[in-house]
């Protein structure tokens, strides 16, 4: 009986307390004009919901588009000597797919979105056409596998627009010096730069006498052109020069290699004594008959035995490796030297739109053309573009079919500002005035 009062008592108590608080309540609570307290109950909800985080969170950021465009001229070229060289189908695009990937892997984190069209023809004017019309759409950066005049009617044609060629397969000296146009960046070595990093290894190795064959192509004579410049440049001498006249029709025959056998050697017998034989044939007619096959037993280097290149499918420094396996995951085969050069032509856009957190045609390339500016290859230094010609300066690899044997400058090959500027046109060797006006 006692335990049932006092709970009662508590009860009671705790009723008085729970009125007095609501007085209090309503004595403190703003009068509305139209329900007095009562209002603030009501209006309560509406406020909580106009100060929630997501009608507070703001609007999401527009995602930048930057498109990029290559174009690629089908032209007529003879077959290599070894099956093993047939270009793929995809050559150089894939090698552009990856560096889109590379790209939008930084680029979402930047609001930025890169894509990747391809154009092709084998009519250059119709090329070229197709090329103005995406520009005309809003495309800026062009990358092209076209033939010397074909360039150069391009970017007569997008003179004045907002946009930037990257040659990533042309290797011709003149499109870098008399005829270099500043709308036009190059990723592909010169044959200067190539004839000067395989120079510097020859003579390094102290193999300073050179035979040189030739063969009777356009290219085999402006190759062969940069190395007898690289020779004199670097203290080598040509002891004798030979053209080789190719003739096919029989080379996949039944018994062909015995006729070979027999040609080799008569054609290289009672040479000067050399060093080395340094071959020019960028066609892959004859240069892979010439190892092993002299009649001195010499090494063979130039576009066969030894090369030189941009790229080699079996170098694993510098992270090389991972990169190989993703393009591999990518093509499916491995990746050629015009591979990486249009992946780096791609990889210069995305690095200058992360650099700059811009989109903006004008910020890129003045970025891109800045001291600044470097972008990774995979070759343990960053690669720049040389403000005399828009040659994007970089390592050469010297190396075998199946190993790399050397990366050039070699050691000892000094430059005032850059070691990398001991291979090719030098400033002060430069004949390119577009770039200096």
């Amino acid at each position: 009986m006692a335990r049932g009062a006092a709970t009662a008592k508590r009860g009671s108590a705790a009723s008085e307390l729970v009125r007095g608080v609501l007085a209090c309540a309503l004595l403190v609570a703003p009068i509305s004009a139209t329900g007095g307290a009562i209002a603030l109950a009501q209006d309560a909800p509406a406020a909580a919901q106009s100060e929630s985080p997501s009608a507070a969170a703001p609007a999401e950021k527009t995602v930048e588009k930057i498109p990029i465009l290559l174009a690629r001229q089908d032209r007529e070229t003879p077959l290599p000597l070894s099956l093993l060289d047939l270009p793929p189908d995809d050559l150089g695009i894939s090698g552009a797919k990856l560096g889109i990937k590379d790209n939008n892997t930084t680029g979402r984190f930047m609001n930025q979105e890169f894509s990747l069209d391809v154009v092709e023809d084998s009519d250059a004017a119709k090329l070229i056409q197709d090329v103005v019309k995406k520009v005309d759409e809003g495309v800026h950066f062009v990358l092209v596998d076209v033939a010397p005049d074909t360039l150069l009617k391009l970017s007569d044609a997008l003179a004045g627009k907002n946009a930037m060629i990257i040659n990533y397969a042309l290797a011709d000296d003149r499109l870098r010096q008399e005829d270099c146009r500043p709308d036009v960046m190059h990723t592909a070595p010169s044959r200067a730069m190539l004839a000067d990093a395989l120079a510097q290894y020859l003579v390094w190795k102290k193999w300073n006498r050179w035979l040189l064959v030739l063969g009777p192509q356009e290219g085999d004579k402006l190759y062969a052109d940069a190395l007898r410049r690289a020779a004199k440049r670097f203290g080598a001498k040509i002891v004798e020069e030979r053209t080789f006249k190719y003739e096919g029709g029989s080379r996949r025959a039944d018994g062909g290699f015995e006729q070979v056998q027999q040609q080799i050697p008569t054609f290289t017998q009672s040479a000067p004594d050399y060093d080395v034989l340094v071959v020019a044939d960028e066609g892959s007619l004859f240069g892979d008959y010439l190892p092993y096959r002299t009649w001195d037993p010499r090494p063979v280097a130039g576009t066969s035995g030894l090369v030189a290149e941009s790229w080699h499918p079996a170098i694993e420094l510098w992270g090389g490796t991972q990169f190989q396996n993703r393009f591999k995951h990518l093509a499916d085969r491995n990746m050629r030297p015009i591979d990486y050069n249009a992946w780096l032509a791609t990889r210069m856009v995305g690095e200058a739109a992360s650099r700059t957190k811009s989109a903006n045609y004008k910020d890129l390339i003045a970025y891109i053309k800045s001291p600044k500016f470097d972008v990774a290859g995979f070759k343990g230094v960053g690669l720049s573009v040389r403000d005399w010609d828009g040659q994007l300066r970089q390592p050469i690899l010297v190396a075998t079919p199946k190993i790399l044997v050397s990366v050039s400058p070699q050691k000892g090959f000094l430059h005032q500002v850059s070691e990398l500027d001991t291979l090719g046109y030098d400033k002060p060797e430069t004949k390119c005035k577009a770039y200096t006006q």
